[in-house]
């Protein structure tokens, strides 16, 4: 799914109206009745207390349709209608007289906090005050409003984005904390960043059939992995295909005290369909990686306690270095000649990123379209501090660019940035999957899947995806709590036939 910015959003608003012969009146109702469907089936209870506090502009007019298609089934209505300023935009006035028509349904103007009626605990607090196209931090009244709602002890929902939150740039000031914000037709960029999640709580976007035409066309930087774009990846296996037509993985992992790390991520890329997979290690982990995971390959370093050097790299498909690996001087030495040998795309994790940080000069020699997989302090480590999640997200897809390679940022949304300079958030995974060894695991799952033949693209699209099913697929028998990142390997299989599925 392509993520537009806020010019874009009201350009395919436009364009919609322009291009298929609606009036932007309707286009608002049909965006009303989007929101009004999705709010009849959470909340069930008609008794409930509801305000829905409005603005003069068309997110304001969403609010005064939601509040009439909400009263039209019996729902507990009060509608709070900011006095903000004399002007109000078209379809606000056409909305605002719509309710007027009804008698028992009134408006309460609010022209200072002061004015803001008692609101009774465990009420429904709607904001349809500011859109996308607020670009300034709110202030005065608004400001202090907003504050007073989010003190409540209410159930809070942002009609397509919280007051105060900015779409596409970092938000400063005061905003709405929404429990949910439903979105049209897409979710905003910003719903994507760590930093907004305590604004936008859980978010939902549904289409209200903006024009198909305009989204096809229309370019962006910003994609969400959906089922549609990871199944076009998925490649199916042909009846008479051999263990020697899904690859060889070779994977450069363990020291003393940390050789799990080397079987999670051993496991995870046989789970992900990797035909052959060697382990090269430290020479205290053979006989545990070969009792642990006989399915696996074992080659050992001929230091005992971590690794000093890299064997042949020639007969391998695809290399994952890093897990566990620790950051000796002669681990390091190792990686250093790793880089300069290999001349096909690594997947480098962990202490390979860590010992990268600390010998910049090494950053040069990673091999292109390679991907780097940091979480955010190992990023940090990496490329610098950044004020905030846009202007980090620019300093990744640049880092992508210049160097040529992937940057897997994990995270809520994991963000895959290409070397072309586009964004893929991930839509799966759960806050379970905060956990010693998952990003072992995903490791492995995208060296395998670079093994068997998919660029490496595919093979981080592809895996992200997979590996945030599992941990769903997981979490949904186990409990977020209880994930223990083999859990996520077990389930692996359970994600893939609903690939099948997807795909089918």
């Amino acid at each position: 799914m392509k993520i537009f910015n806020a010019k874009k959003i009201k350009n395919w608003d436009k364009y919609t109206i322009q291009n298929e012969g609606i009036e932007s009146i309707n286009l608002m109702e049909r965006a009303s009745e989007a929101f009004t469907d999705w709010f009849t089936r959470k909340f069930v209870n008609k008794t409930t207390p509801i305000f829905v506090f409005c603005g003069n502009g068309n997110n304001g007019g969403d609010g005064l349709a939601i509040s009439r298609l909400l009263y039209q089934k019996s729902y507990n209505i009060h509608i709070i209608v900011l006095a903000i300023s004399d002007k109000r935009s078209a379809d606000n006035q056409a909305n605002l007289n719509a309710i007027e028509k009804f008698g028992d349904l009134k408006t309460t103007t609010l022209f200072n906090r002061a004015d803001l009626p008692a609101i009774p605990d465990s009420s429904i607090i709607i904001d349809a005050i500011f859109g996308t196209g607020l670009n300034k931090e709110l202030h005065g009244f608004t400001k202090e409003l907003v504050e007073t709602l989010n003190a409540l002890n209410a159930v809070r929902i942002a009609v397509d984005i919280p007051s105060g939150l900015l779409a596409d740039k970092a938000s400063r000031g005061t905003v709405f904390n929404a429990h949910y914000t439903f979105s049209f037709e897409q979710p905003k960029l910003a719903f994507m960043f760590p930093e907004n999640d305590k604004y936008v709580g859980k978010w939902i976007a549904e289409s209200i059939n903006l024009s198909k035409a305009y989204y096809s066309n229309e370019a962006t930087d910003h994609h969400l992995l959906t089922d549609n774009k990871i199944s076009s990846y998925y490649k199916k296996r042909n009846k008479f295909e051999h263990k020697g037509n899904f690859g060889h993985a070779l994977l450069i992992m363990g020291s003393k005290g940390k050789i799990g790390a080397a079987f999670l991520s051993a496991y995870s890329s046989l789970r992900s369909g990797c035909g052959l997979t060697t382990i090269y290690t430290p020479n205290c982990g053979y006989e545990i990686l070969q009792t642990s995971i006989p399915e696996a390959m074992v080659v050992t370093d001929k230091n005992e306690f971590h690794i000093s050097d890299v064997p042949n790299i020639d007969i391998y498909d695809a290399i994952g270095v890093g897990c566990g690996l620790g950051v000796k001087s002669e681990t390091q030495k190792a990686l250093s000649d790793l880089l300069q040998k290999s001349k096909n795309p690594l997947v480098l994790d962990a202490d390979a990123l860590n010992i990268i940080a600390e010998n910049p000069d090494l950053i040069m020699s990673i091999p292109k379209h390679s991907i780097l997989t940091p979480h955010p302090k190992e990023f940090e480590r990496l490329f610098g501090k950044s004020s905030d999640n846009f202007e980090r997200n620019d300093l990744q897809r640049n880092k992508a660019i210049s160097l040529q390679c992937f940057i897997l940022l994990k995270g809520a949304h994991s963000c895959i940035a290409t070397p072309m300079g586009l964004c893929y958030y991930n839509s799966t995974g759960n806050p379970g999957m905060a956990t010693a060894g998952s990003g072992d695991v995903l490791t492995g799952i995208i060296t395998g899947l670079l093994a068997q033949g998919y660029s490496s693209k595919a093979a981080l699209c592809l895996g992200v995806y997979l590996h945030g099913l599992a941990g769903d697929l997981a979490s949904n028998d186990l409990g977020e709590e209880s994930i223990m990142a083999r859990d996520i390997i077990e389930y692996l299989p359970k994600a893939y036939l609903q690939l099948h599925q997807y795909s089918t």
